[in-house]
């Protein structure tokens, strides 16, 4: 059961990356259709710029876990996030390109959401889910069981945060194509969650409260 989740998730993963041209050159047809070009304080802008931040990590994460153990499903998990979401964040910063909006804002993370004021930024901890600075530096410093346990809790954490997020484009953002890669981003990560719940418990650990 649990190979086959994890196959799942991975062709779940490959599907989005082989439809994510696709994607792109839609958006960039909308563009051109007479459709209007979102503005640079709209959802659509700032799920943009603040997804690609927060996919960024999720990233750094998994490449620094894939090299604290050799535990082969954590690290089929780590590559499959890394894979995924660093082809989810080119997407998001090509929208921002095709539509002629800056990659950065003087709004604080998740304005768009109405929530400016949810993130401190304390310790590198930009948006609600990411980890500090010294949440990275400890996993640095981790490795075997130990490396498994902590990103897995800390990846449970993002995605929670992920979630949050997207669910908000999902609801705010007025181009399609990005509505819909939203709710895939819940679909997916909902499913992530779920799986890494179960790798937590068969380490005798669980989700950070």
């Amino acid at each position: 059961m649990r190979r086959q989740h994890i196959g799942w998730v991975a062709g779940a993963a490959a599907a989005v990356l082989v439809a994510a041209g696709a994607i792109t050159y839609a958006v960039a047809e909308d563009g051109g259709s007479g459709a209007r070009t979102p503005g640079a304080e709209s959802a659509d802008a700032g799920f943009a710029r603040d997804m690609a931040v927060h996919h960024q990590q999720a990233v750094e994460m998994s490449y620094i876990v894939r090299d604290r153990t050799k535990n082969v499903e954590v690290r089929r998990l780590a590559y499959d996030i890394a894979q995924t979401q660093a082809n989810q964040r080119g997407m998001l910063l090509g929208w921002l390109d095709l539509w002629e909006l800056p990659k950065v804002s003087a709004e604080p993370p998740m304005t768009w959401m109405g929530m400016g004021d949810m993130a401190s930024g304390k310790d590198g901890a930009l948006m609600p889910g990411m980890a500090t600075n010294t949440d990275l530096k400890k996993l640095q410093t981790l490795s075997g069981k130990q490396a498994e346990v902590f990103y897995l809790q800390l990846m449970t954490a993002h995605h929670q945060g992920g979630i949050h997020m997207a669910e908000g484009c999902v609801a705010k953002c007025t181009v399609g194509v990005e509505k819909r890669l939203a709710q895939g981003m819940v679909d997916a990560q909902q499913s992530e969650i779920q799986l890494m719940a179960d790798m937590l418990k068969e380490r005798g650990a669980q989700p950070r409260s």
